[in-house]
């Protein structure tokens, strides 16, 4: 117990480790716990946002549901980007080439950067537009597109905090990408009722107070990476020497992160369909199915915290020739995230209705949410396989093969299936819940297939 307490203590302080070296079980828990806060804490403030929001009544509710569902597609460009930063920076670091690493880390920066100046003034200038094609109503937009615009308009703070959280865990810096999104969401959930409802004489600004929160406290949490990507006290660091655009690099990290963006796009693009599917069945069943996300989320971010250090080990120990522990470091993350998703799945089917009416005044949304997270709990299992082997071919710097099996499963099968299921077979929301128990599953049984088929052992990065 003393033991564990140190190793517990040690995680979170973030004491440099070569982790191709040491025992791979305290490898996987000294990434895994500071990766599981991190995702704690960002799937604690979506469900703390909703449950604000939810008090502005269903409109609002959808607003954000409908934003959020094109939002992820700001999200896809910026996870895929932190894919190639986490990828390149951990062979680099297996490799033992830590100036590598900080040029690298430059020139991630500078095509982020880029790319999400493009996204804020495209968003800004068309909110509006955006929130008609997800099918809203006069009264979502009448409240919603100031919302959307300050939400585009802040995601160069989101971009920048996904890409450089990727290369601190790359670095096996999961400390530091911990401590960025305690201190953003923390700055954002102290903000959320502030903003949104008030204080004193000070009225608040209703739902575009929760969307300048969020831009706050992730420009925040931004400051904060900066200061420690550039202050020269870790091994990842940009040093003067790094400041140079390098094409080959830039080249090799669009690659990785079209790989990547793919991965999400498509995830995103079926997310969309599903969500616009739903809007033909009124605000409360848009409502319902924002909340049954938000909740799904909340286990499911810590999930991704464990699997993420399938990633680094796998990345790390390509970079050290060391093929075998990195399978080895795969299917032990695996097992635990088994166990892990196993007991969250008996506490979404006994208890999903009572969690689902914690956000909600409405009985008719808290029953669609809480017949969500019942139903696609039952897929949990199988997703806990499955986002590890993912994690593991984006840490070998293969985003290819997760995006083609994305392709078959979320675009050509999860798409017509809701639709079929929602609407001539008039199962509405829950032909759409069984969908995705379905699919993920599905998703997750490829993954593996491919994984033990082994191409992602000879990537190059």
């Amino acid at each position: 117990l003393m033991n564990s307490w140190k190793l517990f203590k040690e995680a979170l302080l973030g004491k440099e480790q070569d982790f191709t070296k040491i025992n791979i079980k305290t490898g996987i828990f000294l990434l895994s716990v500071p990766m599981i806060l991190e995702m704690v804490m960002e799937s604690l403030f979506a469900v703390v946002d909703i449950f604000f929001v939810g008090k502005l009544g269903d409109n609002a509710v959808a607003t954000v549901g409908l934003t959020e569902a094109v939002v992820i597609i700001v999200y896809s460009v910026g996870v895929g980007i932190s894919m190639a930063a986490t990828a390149m920076v951990a062979r680099r670091f297996g490799e033992k080439n830590f100036k590598a690493a900080g040029s690298a880390a430059f020139q991630l920066l500078i095509f982020g950067g880029g790319i999400s100046i493009i996204i804020a003034v495209l968003g800004f200038l068309f909110a509006e537009n955006i929130l008609q094609l997800m099918g809203a109503s006069d009264e979502v937009i009448a409240i919603g597109v100031p919302y959307t615009r300050i939400i585009f308009a802040g995601n160069l703070a989101i971009m920048l905090l996904f890409l450089i959280n990727g290369a601190f865990r790359g670095a096996g810096q999961a400390h530091l990408a911990m401590r960025t999104l305690w201190i953003s969401n923390g700055i954002n959930i102290f903000l959320d009722p502030l903003l949104i409802f008030g204080i004193g004489s000070f009225e608040g600004f209703g739902l575009e107070g929760a969307a300048w929160a969020t831009t706050t406290g992730r420009s925040i949490g931004v400051i904060y990476q900066l200061y420690h990507l550039l202050n020269g006290k870790h091994r990842l660091v940009i040093l003067k020497e790094n400041i140079k655009l390098k094409w080959k690099t830039m080249k090799r990290i669009i690659e990785i992160s079209m790989g990547g963006m793919g991965q999400f796009l498509i995830d995103s693009v079926a997310w969309i369909v599903l969500t616009r599917i739903i809007a033909e069945f009124g605000s409360a069943s848009v409502a319902g199915f924002t909340i049954a996300f938000r909740i799904l989320v909340f286990s499911l971010m810590p999930a991704w915290g464990l699997s993420a250090a399938a990633s680094t080990l796998v990345g790390q120990n390509l970079g050290a020739k060391k093929v075998k522990r990195a399978v080895v470091s795969v299917w032990l993350t695996a097992r635990y995230n088994v166990i892990f998703l196993s007991v969250i799945t008996i506490i979404y089917l006994f208890f999903g209705n009572v969690l689902a009416s914690w956000f909600t005044l409405s009985e008719e949304v808290s029953t669609i949410a809480g017949t969500g997270l019942r139903v696609i709990a039952l897929g949990y299992v199988f997703f806990a396989v499955g986002m590890v082997m993912i994690q593991a071919f984006n840490g070998a710097g293969d985003t290819k093969t997760p995006m083609y099996i994305n392709i078959g499963v979320f675009l050509l099968l999860e798409i017509p299936m809701a639709y079929i299921l929602a609407i001539p077979m008039q199962m509405e929301v829950l032909g759409v819940f069984i969908t995705i128990a379905f699919c993920h599953s599905l998703h997750a049984l490829i993954a593996i297939w491919f994984f033990r088929k082994g191409k992602w052992k000879k990537i190059e990065v």
